[in-house]
């Protein structure tokens, strides 16, 4: 979590996140209440009654550890096994994260993950397919696509270059996939 840099920037006061959740599966408005209220939810790539029932019967599950966010597959990606990897699998929308991230990060960290990961849910929903990185992590569409939307919310809350190397920054890519992510983003290098 410590990569994430951390500057004046705030998620709208409307957007509350209950960080001592239980562990286990929980409604994502009891999670992250009022998303379903701000502007920016209105700009999901999706239709308003689409995007209730999302928001409606997408659910959170809060595990152990200092795992970050991820919508749970359907079943485990082919690479998982190889990477060791267990990612928890669920049938139905659900946004995994780890106990440490929600107590512990930023809400402006927390604010843009979940606004990335529920893009992810819209893009499954429509049919896309969210494991796919045949062209490495900072290649994939579904992640620029869910990336520049969250990026698109920061820069109109007044997150700078700067904040946004840093948010990008995250543990499963090296260097030069970093430099790739924010190039294929449109965020410049320092």
């Amino acid at each position: 979590m410590s990569s994430r840099r951390i500057e004046h920037v705030a998620p709208p006061p409307e957007f509350h996140v209950e960080r001592g959740v239980a562990l286990g599966r929980h409604p994502l408005l009891r999670v992250f209440a009022g998303l379903d209220k701000l502007r920016v939810f209105q700009e999901y790539p999706a239709a308003a009654a689409m995007r209730r029932k999302v928001a409606r019967e997408t659910a959170v599950e809060i595990v152990r550890g200092s795992t970050w966010m991820y919508v749970a597959p359907h079943e485990a990606p082919p690479f998982a096994k190889e990477v060791g990897w267990k990612p928890v699998t669920s049938r139905s929308d659900c946004v995994v994260i780890g106990r440490r991230h929600i107590s512990r990060s930023p809400a402006i960290t927390l604010y843009l993950d979940i606004l990335h990961e529920l893009y992810h849910v819209f893009q499954r929903r429509a049919g896309r397919e969210l494991w796919d990185l045949s062209n490495g992590y900072a290649g994939s569409p579904t992640e620029l696509e869910a990336y520049g939307f969250a990026l698109k919310e920061a820069r109109r809350l007044g997150a700078s270059d700067r904040y946004l190397r840093g948010y990008l920054r995250v543990d499963w890519i090296d260097e030069n996939e970093h430099a790739r992510l924010l190039k294929n983003l449109g965020v410049p290098p320092k």
